[in-house]
């Protein structure tokens, strides 16, 4: 009998008597040889430590993620932030530009309307100063009085708009025109004043 059938024997020897086992223990395990027992339990032992690391290495990168977010939300909401500052002083630049282009012409519409008060006032005097050195008619009297009427109407008309202009500068829907009453009194006025020499 040689060796290699000897091996062969009690194979199935060892065979049949886990098959019996099986039969009158269902319940029980096979029987392991200790080699596959050990390799098992270092197999075990080497996939719990891969999910303890798989675990680690998760919660580590959920860290980063969350980290990485609250950093972009905070850099959006300063971005935002610095957005709305800008949009802010770009509105109040605006805002000062309409105001001060609004002064300057509050300003011209003064100067003028006191140029032409100063006007309406020199030609009055002017025209009382004809009336003692021209010995007219009635007629340049009348036309003279008319002269003196309509450069005073244009005086008062001046300073009239001047305290509507005044009272309109605080206001940015208001216009700020006066109007051509006081000019149009005082070109009548000067013209008559010159038509009374004529007679």
């Amino acid at each position: 009998m040689s060796l290699n059938n000897l091996f062969r024997a009690y194979d199935a020897v060892m065979a049949i008597r886990d098959a019996a086992r099986k039969f009158t223990n269902p319940q029980s395990p096979p029987a392991q040889s200790p080699d596959s027992a050990l390799s098992q339990a270092a197999a075990a032992q080497g996939l719990g430590h891969l999910t303890q690391m798989t675990g680690v290495m998760v919660a580590a990168l959920k860290e980063a993620f969350n980290r990485d977010n609250a950093r972009l939300e905070l850099e959006r909401a300063q971005l935002e932030e610095q957005r709305r500052q800008a949009e802010e002083q770009r509105r109040r630049a605006e805002e000062l530009l309409r105001m001060e282009v609004r002064r300057q012409a509050v300003d011209r519409e003064l100067a003028r309307l006191r140029l032409l008060a100063g006007t309406a006032l020199v030609g009055w005097i002017a025209s009382i100063v004809t009336l003692a050195l021209h010995h007219g008619g009635v007629a340049s009297h009348v036309v003279l009085a008319i002269g003196w009427l309509l450069l005073l109407g244009g005086l008062g008309a001046a300073f009239q708009a001047q305290g509507q202009i005044n009272a309109r500068a605080l206001d940015a829907r208001e216009p700020i025109n006066s109007g051509g009453l006081p000019l149009a009194l005082l070109v009548a006025g000067l013209a008559a004043t010159a038509i009374s020499l004529l007679f």
